[in-house]
């Protein structure tokens, strides 16, 4: 496995550790409802966490990995870029035909920063330069427009708008299906790599 890290301004996304701090920081993050509200699951418990770590560094040590789940770290808490406690999650599951779903989350605490667009950013030059992608697709919930101006901002389009395709409010208890968005983003449309990038 070559470990994935890619450094941005002010982030650095990277591989998970294995230890109670990441543990932690996982469930900070999946244990908040406020974070899961418009996600297609609800708050997740400590040991949860403890298991999908294990998943995700499984994940990453496959032959033909066709699913990075990262972490994102502010550079400025740690002496070392991605070394500082995780602040949320990075995501890009592939298809085998070229194409992947992208997929951010971000603690509470980092909302309003521009986190989720740097974050985005580096994923998308990590799928188009490194990994040789031609086609990327985003969903977001369609009562949550705030990820669509990111993607937006990012060259991603509008192509949809699947009806009933997520758990719309899981993180509260009612799993009432919703609505989404569907954005996508081709390779010829990329304005190329914003940060460096490492790692594959």
């Amino acid at each position: 496995m070559v470990p994935v890290r890619l450094t941005g301004p002010r982030l650095a996304v990277r591989e998970y550790h294995h230890t109670e701090e990441e543990v932690d920081a996982l469930h900070a993050l999946f244990g908040d409802p406020e974070v899961t509200r418009h996600l297609p699951f609800g708050p997740s418990g400590r040991e949860d966490c403890a298991d999908q770590i294990e998943l995700y560094l499984e994940e990453a040590m496959a032959e033909e990995r066709d699913t990075y789940r990262l972490a994102v770290t502010r550079i400025a808490d740690a002496e070392e870029p991605g070394d500082a406690t995780p602040i949320g999650q990075a995501a890009l599951t592939l298809d085998g035909h070229g194409a992947a779903d992208l997929g951010c989350v971000l603690a509470r605490g980092s909302w309003g920063r521009g986190y989720a667009g740097e974050t985005v950013g580096l994923l998308r030059d990590f799928a188009f330069g490194t990994l040789g992608l031609h086609r990327l697709t985003a969903r977001t919930a369609a009562a949550n427009p705030a990820p669509g101006r990111v993607l937006t901002r990012l060259g991603f389009r509008p192509e949809g708008r699947p009806r009933s395709d997520g758990s719309e409010g899981a993180g509260s208890g009612d799993g009432v299906r919703s609505d989404a968005y569907l954005f996508t983003l081709l390779a010829e449309e990329w304005p190329g790599p914003a940060a460096r990038v490492e790692g594959g």
